[in-house]
């Protein structure tokens, strides 16, 4: 998750300086990690997915019973195409 990622990009980024005889001091630390940390919260959200359509949106969870009864009453009423495409990846 983001912790992972910021403290990875933070660590790669002392031992740079350290190569280069710097030291980071702990607030230019944050001042590093806190950036990504805010990216991953902020593109993180479902919300942030949806609005791209990088999906087919956010079910409420009232609704969910009826969504997944309309899903399963679509598939049992049409045939499956043979798939030509390769597989999609984000």
């Amino acid at each position: 998750g983001g912790e992972q990622a910021a403290d990875v990009l933070a660590q790669v980024k002392v031992e740079q300086m350290q190569r280069e005889g710097k030291t980071l001091s702990q607030k230019e630390i944050d001042a590093i990690r806190n950036p990504i940390l805010e990216k991953y919260e902020h593109e993180g959200s479902p919300y942030y997915a949806s609005a791209r359509l990088w999906d087919d949106g956010i079910i409420d969870p009232l609704d969910s019973r009826n969504a997944l009864a309309l899903g399963i009453a679509m598939s049992l009423n049409t045939s499956i195409p043979d798939q030509k495409y390769g597989v999609f990846r984000m």
